[in-house]
Order: structure tokens, then C-alpha cells, then sequence
């Protein structure tokens, strides 16, 4: 910067002078100044207890199957017939490769099967019959869009808002803006597989900015489901009573001492949750008294569906007893399918495909779908080229965030129902496009909040789902 307008010159001589007053002036009437934070002058207090939203609600829960990876749209919701007459040919625009170095140019057209479905009519892959049959009850969206090529940053937009980690999950919201309808199960609950943990692990459930009280408790797929949640033979009976109500009293004195010091009072609840959770959870996670026919109804008799039609019947399960938030989530980035797609999508497919549209049947048989939301999508969708051009049996799919597909079912979205498009090659979204924040906008206004107003403030800092994004609500989706 030249000395006639350093930024020295210009601090010093509009210090005192009217230029600087001015400055301010337009930048208001512009409404481009930052609006003042208010300091909160009360001590503020967070529990879990249930709040009303300050908008009329459709929606009470939300259960999440999140299928990390990204599963191909093109081979399972967005049918492209057109690509027949490329496959194996080069494709005829630009796309940018994630994975250059096994990019390939060449198209690569479904090899499974579309066809209507339903009433609807909406057009479903094979590889999913049982998502066939619940096809009336849903909403597709075959226009989703987070727009950059990786992983972990679509994972975050679709989660919690925004490609930086660090921010608060979507559970977290909607347990800090709404609490929990029991108090003895967590409001949150996040669901691993019997595998190993999602790639990127508690970035899913993570309470980023807001206090810690509002963190997925994750619950394992493999007994003990809670650690440490049985007390020894020797506290078992009054004697544990005795010492919980001690250990109580003792860490009340200490907070009084301490105001403000949210970790702690978050610590403090998370151990009276514990305790109570002693008898409700093991009742919770418990199936073994389901009725035949429900268990027969999410396969979990059956080896392919066994895992995850239990982790599916134990959503359901919890959002009947008043928890907020259910992530069912896969190992890794399992729906990833860079290689041997052709093979390993339909062995993903079987897996959920029953337990999947089990929760949405069974929920909708006790009463439940209509206030409950069931969400069943990944980060991202799949190239419409081949990657990894080894054989037909060998080949795959790139990633693709410009276009793809996920499903809702229940909580005031629309039944039967398909909408936006992506181009004739399935790459990118073209027709009603929803962003992530759109999402989010739309899905807080079924909970009762307008996007823009439900916010965290602590020392200077606002935080937001939606972080002042353009979100709009996608009116078209809502029944």
C-alpha cells in the first residue's frame, strides 16, 4: 500500500474527524454494520427439560440413517435412460474428478433396473424393493446440493450447517431448542455399527459451540450397549441410593460455588442422567419382548438385516419414550463405492433396505410417523463416469455433491412425492435445487422454528444452524 493511503494515515486522520462518523452512517442505512450483541446480563441456565418451539410444531423427533460414503443416486433414485446410448463412451461436458488419478471419461449407465413405483408413481431402483413399498409415504429429493467434493466438509454442511468443523450437530440444535421428553433417556442418541465407528467418528454428534449437555450419547451395537451403566454387586439397593444422593448434594454445593461454568453443570446432569438411566435405558435398547411379527418385520432374524434392523427397532423404541434425536450410522464410509460398485452397492442395498422401511411401516402403525421425522440419505452422491477402469466387475463411482438424492418420510413432509431434477446426466442439480441450509430451514420450521431466530450467544459469539446463510424454506416439501 503506497504512503498517500496507508492504513496508518487513514486511522489517524479520521480518528477525530467527521469522515469516520460518516463512514458509519452509510454502512447503517446500507445495512452492512454489524448489529450490536447484547451482553446477557443473567446467568444462563440449560437443562433438557421439554420446551414448547414458539411456532406451531408438525414434528416431535427425528431419526437419521445416515449412510456414509454417499450412496450412487444415479443407480438408486435417479434414473437417467438416456445414458444407455453413451455407456462406455466419453462424456460429452466437463466434470470435476475428486480422484484424478483413477478418473475415467468414459460413461457409465445404471446397470439396475428402474421402474414406477406405488401409487405415486415414483421411479425406484430394484436394488431397493422394500423402499418400494413404502414409497407413498415419502418425499424424495433427487436435487440435494452441498457443492464441494469431499467427504468430511459435505458430511459437516449436512450435519451441522457448515464446512467447518467444530459446529454444533443438528441433534444439538434440536435438543438445546426443544430439551427432551424424558428425563431418564438421553434427548440425543447416536447409534454405531457392530463394525467400528463412521468415518470421522463424533464429528456426528458433536455439540461443537453449544454446551456439552447437548452431545449425542453414543450408544454401541454390541452389548454392553452403555459402558459402566451397572453399579457393582456392593452398591447395588439403598447403598447406592445412599451415595448418589451424597455425590449429589456435594456437586450442587460445588456449582453454587461456581455460576456460569456451563462444562460443569453439563457434567453434573450427565451423571444424574446416568443414574437414572440405569433402569430406562436397559428397558430401551432392549427388543427381546418386540412381537415375532415386528422383529420378523425389520429382519432382524435374518443374518443380512439382523444388525441393522436392531439398531432401527431401538430408534423406534426411543423416539416412543420421548428422545429427541436417533443417528443410525454404517462403519467407515461404507456407501464409498470407488471400485466394484456393481457388486458392493446391492450387498449395502440388502443390509437397510427391510429395516429401513420397516421404521417407517412400524411407526406409522403405532401412531408415531406423523410427528416423527425419518431421514435416510448420505453426504453426496456419484459421478455419471466410471472410475477405476479395470474391468466391468472392478469399476465404480467418483464423488458427486453438485446433484444427489436422499429421502424423508413422517413429521409434516409431503407423501408420494418427488422433487427437483438434476441434468440428463445425473451430475448436477438443476430444477428446485435444495441446498444443505435450505434443508435445515425446512426442517426447523417442522420443529417449530424460523431458522433465523433460533440462536446460541456466549461471550460475543452467535452461533446458528443455518450460520445467516440465504436459507430458504422449501415449501413445496411440506404436506
Amino acid at each position: 500500500m503506497n504512503s498517500f493511503c496507508s492504513r496508518r494515515h487513514f486511522l489517524k486522520s479520521s480518528s477525530f474527524s467527521l469522515s469516520s462518523l460518516a463512514l458509519a452512517c452509510l454502512l447503517r442505512d446500507e445495512g452492512l454494520l454489524a448489529a450490536p450483541i447484547k451482553p446477557t446480563l443473567d446467568s444462563q441456565k440449560f437443562n433438557l427439560l421439554p420446551k414448547s418451539p414458539p411456532l406451531q410444531a408438525k414434528a416431535r423427533a427425528m431419526i437419521s440413517l445416515f449412510m456414509m460414503g454417499g450412496p450412487s443416486h444415479l443407480d438408486l433414485f435417479d434414473p437417467k435412460p438416456q445414458m444407455a446410448r453413451y455407456d462406455g463412451q466419453p462424456f460429452p461436458d466437463n466434470i470435476k474428478y475428486d480422484n484424478a488419478a483413477e478418473a475415467s471419461s468414459k460413461v457409465f449407465a445404471s446397470p439396475f433396473r428402474f421402474a414406477p413405483r406405488g401409487q405415486c408413481g415414483i421411479e425406484i431402483s430394484d436394488l431397493l424393493p422394500h423402499l418400494s413399498t413404502i414409497v407413498d409415504e415419502i418425499t424424495l429429493v433427487r436435487s440435494m446440493k452441498t457443492g464441494v467434493n469431499n467427504h468430511l466438509e459435505s458430511l459437516l454442511a449436512l450435519n451441522s450447517g457448515t464446512f467447518r468443523s467444530g459446529q454444533p450437530s443438528l441433534g444439538s440444535w434440536l435438543s438445546y431448542g426443544l430439551g427432551s421428553e424424558t428425563q431418564d433417556l438421553p434427548a440425543y442418541v447416536a447409534m454405531s455399527d457392530p463394525r467400528g465407528l463412521p468415518q470421522f467418528a463424533s464429528q456426528h454428534w458433536t455439540s461443537g459451540g453449544l454446551p456439552s449437555l447437548y452431545q449425542g450419547t453414543h450408544v454401541r451395537a454390541k452389548e454392553p450397549r452403555l459402558l459402566n451403566l451397572d453399579p457393582p454387586d456392593s452398591l447395588l439397593g439403598l447403598a447406592q441410593a445412599r451415595q448418589i444422593d451424597l455425590i449429589q448434594s456435594i456437586n450442587r454445593d460445588h456449582l453454587r460455588g461456581h455460576p456460569g461454568e456451563l462444562d460443569l453443570e453439563a457434567r453434573i446432569a450427565s451423571y444424574e442422567l446416568a443414574a437414572r438411566m440405569q433402569v430406562a435405558a436397559k428397558e430401551a435398547l432392549d427388543i427381546s419382548k418386540e412381537s415375532v411379527a415386528t422383529r420378523r418385520l425389520y429382519g432382524v432374524d435374518v443374518e443380512v438385516t439382523r444388525d441393522y434392523g436392531t439398531r432401527c427397532l431401538i430408534a423406534r423404541r426411543l423416539v416412543e419414550r420421548g428422545v429427541r434425536f436417533v443417528q443410525v450410522l454404517n462403519v467407515g464410509q461404507s456407501w464409498d463405492h470407488h471400485s466394484r460398485l456393481v457388486k458392493a452397492l446391492p450387498d449395502s442395498c440388502a443390509a437397510v433396505d427391510q429395516p429401513s422401511a420397516a421404521l417407517v411401516k412400524d411407526l406409522r402403525s403405532l401412531g408415531l410417523l406423523d410427528t416423527t421425522v425419518v431421514h435416510w440419505g448420505g453426504e453426496m452422491g456419484r459421478l455419471p463416469v466410471l472410475q477405476n477402469d479395470t474391468g466391468r466387475e472392478k469399476v465404480g463411482r467418483d464423488h458427486n455433491t453438485h446433484g444427489f438424492s436422499m429421502w424423508l418420510a413422517g413429521g409434516g413432509f409431503k407423501q408420494g412425492f418427488a422433487y427437483g431434477e438434476t441434468d440428463d446426466w445425473g451430475h448436477h442439480a438443476v430444477k428446485n435445487v435444495v441446498h444443505h441450509y435450505d434443508y435445515h430451514a425446512t426442517l426447523l420450521r417442522l420443529f417449530g422454528f424460523e431458522h433465523d431466530k433460533l440462536i446460541y450467544q456466549r461471550n460475543g459469539q452467535e452461533l446458528s444452524l443455518t450460520h445467516k446463510q440465504n436459507a430458504q424454506i422449501i415449501s413445496s416439501l411440506l404436506a
